[in-house]
């Protein structure tokens, strides 16, 4: 792969790239900013496409249809639903699902898929499975689950016997999902922000920075691993 998009949700979870990143030129389209530039030897698209599953979509269909990237990883924050799931642990997703979409949606209407998740790029997980061999961080790999919710006590029981997730979030099985229409490998790199036991969005926004910090680095171990 010689051009990849890097897509975040948050200005916050994308700052973390410029200081990775040799940049070239910003390049306006559908009311976001695309960063280009280069890391190592790879052409990279960063942007911050903003909250929830749409504007995510959105930004993935602009950098491969505008920008012409050859795969696309997807760094940032989650929650964490899993009980063993701890603060800062970083979630890679070998599938993602939405929790908020009925199961058979996917399968019955477009795409047609055979199950109702998405899956992870092969060369992407492999690399990210080489990193991880070695990573100075704590890396899990599993189910996540996306939806239009920021997810607290009350919906977290009945998402984790449904799912069996080891995090959630609001934009990675959109992505997932324009990535697979257009066949562009994708890969989901999230670091944990919250858990039950470290709930809501005050412990969001405390630990957003560090996490995304996290998240950026991880994903530059498994660039170099391409």
């Amino acid at each position: 792969m010689k051009r990849i998009g890097i897509l975040c949700a948050g200005d916050t979870e994308l700052n973390p790239f410029f200081s990775y990143m040799q940049a070239s030129e910003t390049v306006d389209k559908s009311m976001l900013k695309f960063h280009l530039g280069r890391i190592s030897d790879m052409d990279v698209i960063a942007v911050y496409s903003g909250v929830c599953k749409v504007n995510a979509a959105v930004a993935a269909q602009v950098l491969i249809d505008v920008f012409g990237v050859d795969g696309i990883i997807n760094s940032g924050t989650a929650g964490g639903m899993k009980e063993t799931v701890c603060l800062f642990d970083t979630v890679i997703a070998e599938r993602m699902l939405y929790h908020d979409v009925a199961e058979d949606i996917l399968t019955e209407f477009h795409p047609w898929l055979k199950e109702n998740f998405f899956r992870a790029d092969k060369d992407f997980l492999a690399a990210a499975k080489r990193y991880g061999e070695h990573s100075d961080f704590p890396i899990l790999f599993g189910t996540t689950v996306t939806g239009e919710q920021f997810i607290e006590d009350e919906r977290r029981p009945e998402i984790n016997q449904k799912y069996a997730p080891l995090s959630v979030d609001m934009e990675t099985a959109g992505i997932a999902h324009v990535c697979y229409v257009n066949s562009v490998p994708f890969l989901s790199v999230r670091t944990v922000t919250d858990t039950a036991e470290y709930k809501g969005i005050e412990n969001f926004e405390r630990n957003c920075k560090f996490a995304s910090e996290r998240s950026a680095e991880i994903v530059i171990g498994i660039l170099n691993q391409l």
